[in-house]
């Protein structure tokens, strides 16, 4: 009798315990319900550029704010965390919570950078939810108009027979870095010297240097004003805001698609409920007409997708640039 009535005390308090447990599980699972039905209204939403004012990624994130509080009944703002090449951003949206309020926006240094810091803080495949790609610009050779070479395969013929320098948007940079697989397919060397951004264009229309690899929006006022010849585009394709430049895998380097792209990241964790709102908003935030208008001005153009082929693209993107910082020897100063 005394054994049954121990039995029946321990399988009373196995059932409390159960009990307790399963309402614990019930109120967290009502409370993260409930967080995700009332996103975005409880605070702001905290669009972090990993740039400083005014840079391409910041004029992305400004483009779209407005958008997105209409969109999504909302208040999206924007917030700058400049330094260490974006990384310093990335390490607070990584630490954030996954609640759909903090949004980090990068561009392809987000894919670029663990190869290219010894430490980048971060796990580009891991640490982060992809949210969206956001508009994307090929890269683009130049060279001074006093150069002879009229075509790429000209310039690479010359390169081969005298010493050439060309400019970049700084050392790691995608401008970097399609050179240097342009390098290594025609095997020809060419001397990088790294300029800022704006200071590349600058140096080869003074002919400071003979040639450039930028992206296109610094690049194509100078193009049309006479003071560039293009030589070829980094994309699969034509650019339709210079279509008469040929895409650089016409003179047979098939493997080029090379972009300068800006994207949205979430916390990893962060629900699939809001990921997918978020990334619906963002959509329609970039087909709107104005936006559409303005990322033209600047040369980019972006087309829907979802989460989930974002994250294909990084996939995809991530062992690409890795492999090119590699061969080159490029490394963050």
């Amino acid at each position: 009798m005394a054994q049954l009535t121990h039995r029946l005390h321990t399988l009373a308090r196995t059932t409390t315990w159960t009990s307790i447990g399963l309402a614990a599980v019930c109120s967290m699972l009502s409370l993260n319900a409930s967080a995700q039905a009332e996103w975005p209204k409880a605070k702001p939403v905290t669009l972090l550029v990993a740039f400083a004012p005014g840079a391409s990624t910041d004029i992305v994130a400004r483009s779209l704010t407005q958008k997105l509080s209409e969109i999504t009944g909302g208040n999206f703002i924007v917030e700058n965390k400049g330094g260490a090449g974006g990384n310093i951003a990335t390490g607070q949206v990584k630490r954030a919570a996954p609640d759909g309020y903090t949004v980090l926006v990068h561009s392809v240094a987000f894919a670029v950078n663990p190869s290219l810091y010894a430490d980048a803080g971060y796990d580009a495949l891991k640490d982060f939810a992809p949210l969206a790609l956001g508009p994307k610009t090929p890269n683009i050779f130049t060279v001074n108009p006093s150069v002879s070479a009229k075509t790429l395969p000209e310039l690479v013929e010359e390169a081969k027979k005298t010493p050439m320098s060309y400019a970049s948007s700084g050392i790691g940079t995608t401008t970097h870095l399609s050179m240097e697989r342009l390098k290594t397919a025609a095997k020809v060397d060419i001397t990088h010297v790294p300029y800022q951004p704006a200071a590349a264009i600058n140096a080869v229309v003074a002919g400071h240097t003979p040639m450039a690899s930028t992206s296109m929006p610094p690049a194509v006022p100078m193009i049309k004003a006479g003071k560039l010849r293009a030589l070829a585009v980094t994309s699969a394709t034509r650019s339709p805001l210079l279509p008469e430049v040929p895409s650089i895998t016409e003179f047979g380097y098939k493997e080029f698609d090379d972009y300068t792209w800006f994207g949205f990241f979430l916390p990893a964790g962060t629900p699939q409920a809001i990921v997918d709102k978020l990334n619906a908003a963002l959509n329609r935030a970039m087909e709107s007409q104005d936006v559409v208008d303005k990322f033209a001005q600047l040369g980019m153009s972006s087309s829907r997708n979802s989460a989930a082929e974002f994250g294909s693209f990084l996939r995809a993107e991530v062992p690409k640039w890795a492999a090119v910082v590699k061969s080159s020897g490029a490394k963050a100063d």
